[in-house]
């Protein structure tokens, strides 16, 4: 791409950068809130009965809600924004200032709502400079109403949907006007250079006419809060390429001038750094040679040293190697000596450990034997002991007690007996085993048969 594509290239770029600001500040939120009823009867009888949701104003900048119905209706205005309401038949409204809310009838009533906010105004300007080169002046113009009352009266605030529309063209045009006067009688370097005078012009011009002269009351009720250039481009990109030839030319100058300077002081760092290389490195010869001398000496020496020390090592090693062995002769004739000595002492004391070995186990059998007989002994003390005194205990036991032990004992001894094959019943004095003396003298008798047989097997009775 050429120097002269660049040029147009940035200028239609800067043009693009301002239609995109333009737009953005143009740009308005959209209106929220339900569309407006149709017009019919049913409409007609919501509004009448008052049911109906709360009207809003046309889209606009403005968010204006209208409430109430009919001829019993009010105005909402937002705080940021300024109104003026007039009535039929007054010559001075009703209600003039910023954020004031208000009654209003539709028959006799009418309101104007304005932004109080700043408004910006872009600006380009294509100006011929007084050479006759054509230069796109950029620049915003930011300005506010500043005495509501004297604005409306004076400015055209009638448009719904951007009721400063007209105002701010009638500030562009003029500023445009303000601008071109004022570059046509600068150069183009000056343009480009210094943009200070354009925007004291434009900042004069604009002040007389919105805020008037000397305070007077013949302004247009505005402020103009600031006034700024952004950007000053020259419309032909050959002209701003000639522009820029001189000081690219007197840059390339210093470059090439620079270079040359750095080229001169590399060479002669060079020719210094190869002088003092080529010393160094002779110096360096000459003390590797030194070095190498010292260290052939040093070597020499170290090799006679070294063989010096290995013949006086190896004899040393050679002596100290036959004392080694002397002496781990005698150590060894010594410790078999010692040896023999203590297998001799271990011997004796093995046989006297046995001797007492076996002492202790005579001694232990024959007071086991003792201690058997005397266990022997007692244990046969102990039954013949035990047999009389069972004696004396059957002996001690009355005819009663052997009857009530036999009771008790006679369900034991009537299931061991064997079941006779045959049953024979025998009657004895004539009595009867019916009845209860008969059993009880019955049983007496038994007994005394039991008892007479008890006392034979009983030893000693």
């Amino acid at each position: 791409m050429s120097t002269a594509d660049k040029g147009n290239a940035y200028l239609e770029r800067v043009v693009a950068q301002q239609a995109v600001l333009e737009d953005d500040l143009r740009a308005r939120r959209a209106a929220s809130g339900e569309p407006a009823p149709t017009a019919g009867p049913l409409a007609k009888r919501e509004r009448a009965i008052g049911g109906a949701a709360p009207d809003r104003a046309a889209p606009g900048p403005v968010d204006v809600r209208i409430t109430g119905f009919w001829r019993w209706k009010n105005v909402l205005v937002p705080p940021n924004a300024f109104v003026v309401h007039t009535r039929r038949g007054r010559e001075k409204p009703l209600h003039i200032g910023l954020g004031v809310s208000f009654r209003f009838n539709p028959s006799t009533d009418s309101f104007l709502v304005v932004p109080g906010a700043a408004q910006t105004i872009l600006i380009n300007a294509y100006c011929v400079c007084r050479e006759l080169q054509g230069v796109l002046v950029q620049g915003y113009v930011q300005w506010i109403i500043h005495t509501f009352p004297v604005a409306y009266r004076k400015l055209d605030f009638s448009d719904p949907q951007d009721p400063m529309r007209l105002v701010n063209l009638q500030l562009r045009e003029q500023a445009e006007a303000a601008i071109k006067d004022k570059v046509a009688t600068m150069g183009v370097r000056d343009v480009l250079s210094d943009k200070q005078p354009i925007i004291e012009e434009l900042t004069a011009r604009l002040r007389a006419v919105a805020e008037g002269e000397d305070d007077s009351d013949q302004g247009l009720g505005l402020r103009i809060v600031t006034v700024q250039i952004k950007e000053a481009v020259v419309s032909s990109s050959r002209l701003w390429e000639n522009l820029q030839k001189p000081y690219r030319a007197e840059q390339g100058q210093l470059a090439r001038l620079a270079e040359l300077q750095s080229e001169e002081a590399i060479t002669q760092r060079e020719m210094a750094a190869e002088r003092l290389k080529e010393t160094q490195r002779l110096e360096n010869e000459r003390e590797l040679a030194g070095l190498r001398a010292r260290n052939d000496a040093w070597q020499f020496d170290t090799e006679v040293a070294e063989r010096l020390r290995r013949t006086q090592r190896r004899h040393d090693d050679s002596r100290a190697v036959a004392e080694l062995e002397t002496q781990t002769t005698l150590h060894a004739l010594r410790m078999e000596r010692e040896r023999h000595t203590e297998e001799s002492e271990t011997g004796r004391l093995r046989i006297e450990r046995e001797q007492e070995l076996k002492s202790l186990e005579l001694a232990g059998e024959l007071e086991l034997a003792r201690s058997r007989a005397l266990a022997d002994h007692e244990r046969a003390l102990l039954d013949v002991e035990r047999l009389r005194m069972r004696a004396d205990i059957d002996n001690q036991q009355s005819p009663a007690s052997l009857q009530a032990k036999l009771i008790g004992l006679l369900p034991e001894i009537m299931a061991k007996l064997p079941k006779p094959e045959e049953l024979r019943m025998v009657s004895i004095n004539g009595s009867d085993r019916t009845t209860v003396s008969g059993l009880l003298a019955e049983l007496a008798a038994m007994v005394g048969v039991l008892r007479s047989a008890i006392d034979r097997d009983t030893p000693g009775s």
